[in-house]
């Protein structure tokens, strides 16, 4: 099982696989040196996973191994990201960890994944320039910004650290009757980004060969992205791609990559905690838990991604009092996830 280890330069705590000998800090970088724990037979990376006999008639897709022996995949192309974090100062609802977890992301993707700092637009409420303060104008522009003339290799990236919400589907395109939505700085008065809107700006535009990953970390985000794939998981890490295309509307792309990362289904609530760190630093549980795997666990799939997420921010929620949190994983198109490996 994973463990948690402090860091040696700040002192928070890491969730850590059995097997790492080194972890970078999510917060302040530092490398600590491990010591190897011995692991249990049965059990790879973080959680035990049982081969079904073949006669199983589980619906779900057959788990292999946790970490299949990929070769990397190159990415050519532009990279180019957009990273908003709000904390909603001086509000009733106002959170602590949203603006820590665009910072992190945007050292994961400069330092370790090689997008060029002049390709990361960053929106957060304590930025001082006006046309970075994530309000629903200036988002609504970033993410037009991130598409803009795509091209085949390109990989995008829109992060979202922040309040989400769910009301009502006025053009009945939604299954369960209810548009999700990302709420800006200024959605009291500006209203809410709702999921038709974010499909028809950052999906429909994706030329051929043009990958956009959406990381969202919000209250009711599971379909925020609008793409017509649901990947169902369970707890023993079986996978069913479901099936939510409406033929009246149109949510696919131009032929590239959509796919969605987010911190809940569209009827739960995400974690701001503490639970982490170990210290008063709050992050948002599902972005703390993608950071940590992506940089300390090589030759990622989609599958060992999500399953690592998936055990760390439900060890979270079991802890936290009214949370329910199961990451959750859309597409535009369907994919084996055990087999296609995780490329930004």
């Amino acid at each position: 099982m994973a463990r948690r280890e402090r860091c040696s330069g700040c002192g928070v705590y890491m969730l850590v696989s059995p097997e790492a000998r080194t972890v970078r800090c999510s917060m302040c970088h530092a490398v600590t040196n491990l010591v190897t724990t011995n692991v249990r037979p049965g059990r790879t990376g973080y959680a035990t996973y049982y081969r079904p006999p073949e006669t199983h008639a589980y619906p779900y897709v057959n788990r292999p191994q946790l970490r299949p022996s990929l070769p990397p995949v190159p990415v050519h192309g532009r990279k180019r990201a957009v990273l908003c974090g709000v904390n909603y100062h001086g509000t009733s609802y106002k959170l602590k960890g949203s603006i820590n977890d665009a910072k992190c992301m945007n050292y994961l993707l400069v330092k370790q994944l090689g997008f060029p700092r002049e390709s990361i637009l960053m929106l957060t409420d304590e930025d001082r320039d006006p046309l970075k303060i994530p309000t629903k104008q200036n988002i609504r522009k970033a993410l037009r910004w991130l598409v803009y003339g795509c091209q085949p290799g390109d990989s995008l990236v829109f992060h979202f650290s922040g309040h989400g919400t769910r009301q009502k589907d006025y053009n009945h395109d939604e299954v369960d009757g209810f548009d999700e939505a990302l709420c800006p700085l200024d959605h009291e008065t500006e209203g809410n980004i709702i999921d038709d809107e974010i499909n028809d700006t950052i999906v429909k535009p994706l030329t051929r060969g043009t990958t956009l990953h959406a990381i969202i970390d919000a209250c009711y985000s599971g379909t925020v992205l609008d793409v017509p794939f649901v990947c169902r998981m369970n707890e023993e890490g079986y996978y069913m791609w479901e099936d939510q295309r409406n033929p009246l509307f149109n949510k696919r792309t131009s032929g590239g990559l959509a796919v969605c990362l987010s911190a809940c289904d569209d009827h739960e609530t995400s974690a701001d905690t503490t639970a982490f760190t170990g210290t008063k630093t709050r992050t948002g549980a599902m972005t703390y838990s993608f950071v940590q795997t992506v940089q300390n666990e090589p030759r990622l799939t989609y599958g060992s991604l999500l399953n690592a997420m998936r055990y760390a921010v439900r060890d979270v929620s079991e802890a936290t009092p009214g949370a329910t949190q199961d990451p959750l994983l859309t597409s535009s198109e369907k994919f084996d996830i055990y087999k296609k490996p995780f490329v930004l």
